[in-house]
Order: structure tokens, then C-alpha cells, then sequence
């Protein structure tokens, strides 16, 4: 194995404590670096290992040493902090979405190409066995031709647990913008690319009341849409009918399904890298649990990163950018369709990502 590939942080919120958890048992990333508005938080956050640095934004995209900038930031900060890592020789791994717009994950992506630098994204839930088990499924044709799907994730907000989920209800965020991206990844991985969409959308208030911490009982304003559904044309002739909402209890649809010409495929939740597959097929009395088949084992959230790590140079990593600005595109294309009552053409399209073929991967 050759050296690891050295990480800085930017943005040490409740995301980073798996992010760093990750990077240290992992062999092929050394994390040596973070920064954040907020240098006390940045200080907390990396305490419990040792040798990494606090520093600000500018220090961290001079350090020579730095390799590869994890942007955990806000969304509306993601091009910002991806376009000043490449100006600095960076390559640029994001937290979902690469952008707040897909104009802006442009702009990341053509500056990447012209400095010679690689760009990822997450999520990476779907190199895990779950999402992965499921692709190896749909393409041993155990369900037959893929002819629809169904996706399902409805929740009443992430007010009531997050201490400051402001980002949430601008736009970036939504259920679409923030959840969207597990799930319509998931569906690009098993199904392709998608080329049309029709959606609509709505807003049940204008205001949201934080549950949890110091700042429990505020009222936030809402900008966004907070339900959205829609239908996804896949190249491949699928249809995918998409419900992402922050405005309702729950539900007890499964979080995927894929609907074949011979059976029918339940897939885990894809905000999560395990989970139990299921297939029934024509004339099957009932469901039966599918063996774990491909995907990396115990992974959790960077592992998309070593997996980039890993890539070799002039070929598309898995958690790729070119896979996050078609889901991006796709996202934003819904929201524009749910405003304008037309279907709306997608411009950009992606290769499906390289499976994760070998049960029993781990990458440590």
C-alpha cells in the first residue's frame, strides 16, 4: 500500500464526529488538518486524536501537506470552500450536495478538470451492502427487467433534534436537497441514469420551532419546498416515483422498492450502508431475504473518500462528481418541474458507478 492520502477538514459540525471516526481506522486516510468558523468547536472535535491541526480556512488551503479537502460545510458554503481547495491544488471530497445549485457544482467541476484535480461527493451509504447487494440482484436479473421503482422518505423535520438546523429550510436544503441525495443516488447506482423528470411540491408553513438545545423554542423561517414527489424517467425506460417530506409523521412503505418484469426487490434504507434485502418473485408465497453479495463491509460515513483515495488517476471514483452534479441536476430539474407543471429535460447524464462487486470487502 503507498502513503495514505492526507485530510483537511473544513467544518467541524455533527456530521464530522463520523467522518473522523472513519478516517482514523482507515489506512489510506491520515486526517492532519481541520478548520471551522468556530475554533473552540474545531479544537473539540479533534481532540480525541492525536496530531491534527486547527487552523483557518486560508492556513488549511496553504498547508502543503494537505492533500485533499473534506468540505463539510453548509451546502450554501460548498462551493465556496470546493473552488478556493482547487485554486489551492486540492483535490475536493463534499458532504451532500456538491452545491447549492447545479450551476455552482458546474463551476466546481470545470475548475477541477482545468487544475488537474479530482472531485467526490457523498453519499457513500450506497457502496454498502445494502444498496450494492440490491444492484447485484437487479443485474443477475433476478427480478427481470427493470420496469418501476418507488421511493419513500417522509419525516416531520429535523427541527426536533438538530440544535441548529437553520440550513434545513434554505435553499440547498429541503427534503429534497437534503434527503434526496441517498435516495435518488441509490437509484442512479441500480437503475442509470435519469433523463426526464415531472414533480410537485409544497410548503405547509413558513416557520419551523427548534427542539433541541440552547436555542429549543426559536422559530426559524422557511424558504423552501417541504414535500416533494415526483417521477424519474430513467434512461433505461424505468419509471421511479419519488416522495421526500418533512411534513408528515412517518411511513411504513419501505424506504425502496424496484419493481421487475419477474419480481420485486425491497432495498434498505440508503441513508444507511447495511440493511436486509428481500425479493419476491412471481408466484412466490412470500419474501425472502437475500445473503449479503457485494458492497464494503462495516462501512460507515468516508469511506466514499478512501474509495476516492483509492481510485486511480483518470478514472471516475465511485462517489464521483460527475454521479453527484447528474443527482444534483436531476434534484434541482424536480423542483423546477414541480413550479412549472411541465416535464422537464435533464441535461447532464453519468456512466453508472463500478459496483462494489466482492462480498466481504472491508477497506482496513
Amino acid at each position: 500500500m503507498g502513503q495514505p492520502m492526507n485530510v483537511g477538514v473544513v467544518g467541524c459540525g455533527a456530521i464530522s464526529a463520523q467522518y473522523f471516526q472513519t478516517i482514523d481506522r482507515l489506512p489510506q486516510l491520515r486526517l492532519v488538518a481541520v478548520a471551522d468558523l468556530d475554533p473552540d468547536r474545531a479544537r473539540e472535535a479533534v481532540r480525541p486524536y492525536a496530531g491534527v491541526d486547527v487552523l483557518s480556512v486560508a492556513e488549511l488551503m496553504a498547508d502543503p501537506r494537505v492533500d485533499v479537502v473534506l468540505n463539510l460545510t453548509v451546502p450554501a458554503a460548498h462551493a465556496e470552500i470546493a473552488l478556493a481547495a482547487i485554486a489551492a491544488g486540492k483535490h475536493v471530497y463534499c458532504e451532500k450536495p456538491l452545491a447549492a445549485t447545479a450551476a455552482e457544482a458546474g463551476r466546481i467541476l470545470q475548475a477541477a478538470d482545468t487544475a488537474q484535480v479530482r472531485v467526490g461527493c457523498a453519499p457513500d451509504t450506497v457502496l454498502g451492502t445494502g444498496t450494492q447487494t440490491a444492484r447485484k440482484a437487479i443485474d443477475d436479473g433476478l427480478i427481470g427487467r427493470p420496469v418501476a421503482a418507488t421511493a419513500m422518505m417522509v419525516t416531520p423535520g429535523h427541527e426536533r433534534w438538530h440544535p441548529n438546523p437553520d440550513f434545513y429550510y434554505v435553499p440547498g436544503g429541503g427534503p429534497l436537497l437534503d434527503m434526496g441525495p441517498y435516495y435518488i443516488t441509490s437509484l442512479v447506482t441500480m437503475l442509470g441514469p435519469v433523463t426526464t423528470v415531472i414533480g410537485a411540491a409544497s410548503r405547509t408553513r413558513a416557520k419551523r420551532t427548534i427542539g433541541s438545545g440552547p436555542r429549543r423554542g426559536e422559530e426559524i423561517p422557511v424558504t423552501v419546498d417541504t414535500h416533494v414527489t415526483g417521477v424519474l424517467v430513467h434512461a433505461s425506460g424505468a419509471l421511479s416515483t419519488l416522495v421526500m417530506s418533512f411534513d408528515a409523521a412517518t411511513t411504513k412503505a419501505p424506504h425502496i422498492e424496484v419493481h421487475g418484469e419477474k419480481g420485486s426487490l425491497v432495498v434498505p434504507n440508503p441513508n444507511h450502508f447495511d440493511g436486509l434485502v428481500q425479493v419476491l418473485s412471481i408466484g412466490d408465497d412470500g419474501w425472502r431475504d437475500l445473503p449479503v453479495a457485494a458492497g464494503y463491509l462495516e462501512a460507515g460515513r468516508g469511506v466514499g473518500l478512501a474509495d476516492f483515495a483509492a481510485t486511480p488517476v483518470g478514472e471516475e471514483p465511485r462517489a464521483g462528481g460527475t454521479l453527484a452534479f447528474h443527482v444534483l441536476d436531476i434534484m434541482e430539474s424536480l423542483l423546477a418541474s414541480a413550479h412549472s407543471g411541465a416535464a422537464v429535460t435533464i441535461t447532464s447524464t453519468c456512466a453508472r458507478p463500478r459496483p462494489v462487486a466482492s462480498p466481504g470487502v472491508t477497506l482496513w
